[in-house]
């Protein structure tokens, strides 16, 4: 590889290391048998970030130069920092090198915003074109659409990429206001809403016609970052819920604030990255979506923080213990899933087994109940009710300490072993 490639190459994959928001699901591309790759839904880890996520894709920024001053990111154009460009043609032909070598699965491409938002965008658009029709790539393509490009230079993006996200960074638009006065709600709210219509557009025509193109097949997502402004984790949980519902999104990724910008003094004064916070957050976010539980259950006004000791499910549970005990042989799949150590296969295997016979502890255990946790929730042929009286407070220091006495180490200490880790940069020889 060249050595000026190569040295942009250290910058801008080192800058995309905080942009958390990208996924090689989703999407399934099959080749036609004239081009390179194939994009599978289920996806294929090769390589890992900073922060310890196994991904297949090469994750790069097009340029790490931007036009705007946002306290909270390191590529801020107040910053001294090395900086560096890579062009369209540069990026395919990493892409494609690293494609053959089996080091990636797709690309992820973001950037900083160089000159004005169309600018940036029609150079990320013409990059995914290239590598589509010229390099006849079928593996999994996500694109960041730039706030305050135009329709058209969106519309085309999903053309070509299987996925597209739009940042909102900061849950509230008056604290984004504050610490990235150039940015605005509605230029990130309307690609937003551009991509989900496409969407639905794109699906019902190929309904109609097989033939017609799909728009962003793996669908859209975006990201939050936690901890930089005072939002509650009710507020963020909200938010959330209201994207998936009005926009179709199929992710929101959070991203625990890092206090890269330390000397900006409208930023929190921390030491680390809330990684606990982020971890409940995402806990709750699986809740929403595979447990069926609505954002104003998992926190109410009188509760608007997650309990970082314990998981959002059992904290629920905790709250409401006048739910509990449930009869796990007439309880409905709803209040099943309700209980802390039953997921949702485990749900389903309960439903299932109880058509034939009453449900015992020896059966839930082969149905993968997590009865360490369970018992104190349910009650079956055998198990009776006598933990529904205990107190919330001290039941919870009960599985407190089950849980840490299991792994040894607090959860602090097990998200912490990912702060040294380093990852390996490919190289073409």
């Amino acid at each position: 590889m060249d050595e000026k490639i190569q040295k942009k190459l250290a910058i801008l994959s080192d800058a995309a290391k905080y942009d958390v928001s990208c996924a090689s699901s989703g999407s399934t591309r099959k080749n036609t048998g004239n081009g390179i790759g194939n994009g599978v839904a289920a996806g294929i880890c090769h390589s890992f970030t900073d922060d310890g996520r196994c991904i297949s894709l090469f994750k790069i920024l097009m340029t790490n130069h931007c036009m705007y001053d946002c306290a909270y990111c390191v590529n801020r154009r107040t910053n001294d920092r090395p900086r560096a460009t890579l062009s369209p043609q540069e990026i395919v032909d990493l892409t494609i090198g690293f494609y053959r070598r089996n080091y990636i699965e797709g690309l992820f491409l973001s950037s900083g915003v160089i000159k004005n938002p169309d600018f940036t965008m029609e150079r990320m658009v013409l990059t995914a074109k290239k590598l589509r029709a010229e390099e006849n790539f079928y593996g999994y393509i996500h694109l960041k659409a730039i706030p305050g490009a135009s329709p058209e230079l969106i519309e085309e993006a999903g053309i070509w990429a299987d996925r597209l996200s739009v940042n909102m960074e900061i849950p509230t638009e008056p604290n984004l206001k504050k610490l990235a006065p150039e940015k605005n709600y509605p230029d990130i709210i309307s690609p937003m809403t551009q991509i989900r219509n496409s969407i639905l557009i794109s699906k019902e025509e190929r309904r109609k016609f097989r033939s017609a193109k799909q728009f962003a097949p793996a669908g859209q997502s975006t990201q939050l970052i936690v901890g930089a402004t005072p939002e509650t984790d009710r507020e963020i949980i909200l938010l959330s819920s209201g994207l998936y519902q009005n926009q179709n999104l199929k992710r929101v990724y959070f991203s625990g604030y890092l206090p890269v910008n330390d000397y900006d003094k409208r930023l929190p004064a921390i030491s680390r990255p809330p990684l606990v916070r982020e971890n409940r957050l995402y806990q709750s976010d699986w809740l929403m979506r595979f447990y069926h539980f609505k954002a104003e259950e998992i926190l109410t006004e009188d509760h608007p923080f997650l309990d970082l000791d314990v998981d959002p499910k059992l904290g629920y549970a905790l709250r409401n213990m006048h739910l509990f005990p449930v009869d796990i042989n007439k309880a409905d799949y709803e209040m099943i899933l309700r209980v802390p150590g039953i997921g949702v296969l485990s749900a389903q295997k309960i439903i299932m087994a109880r058509r034939h016979r009453r449900l015992t502890t020896l059966t839930l255990k082969e149905l993968g109940v997590v009865l360490k946790r369970a018992r104190y929730f349910i009650t079956c042929n055998e198990l009776a009710a006598k933990f529904s009286d205990w107190d919330p407070v001290r039941l919870k220091r009960q599985l407190v300490i089950n849980t840490h006495s299991k792994y040894r180490k607090s959860p602090d200490t097990q998200l912490e072993l990912f702060a040294d880790f380093k990852p390996v940069l490919p190289t073409l020889h």
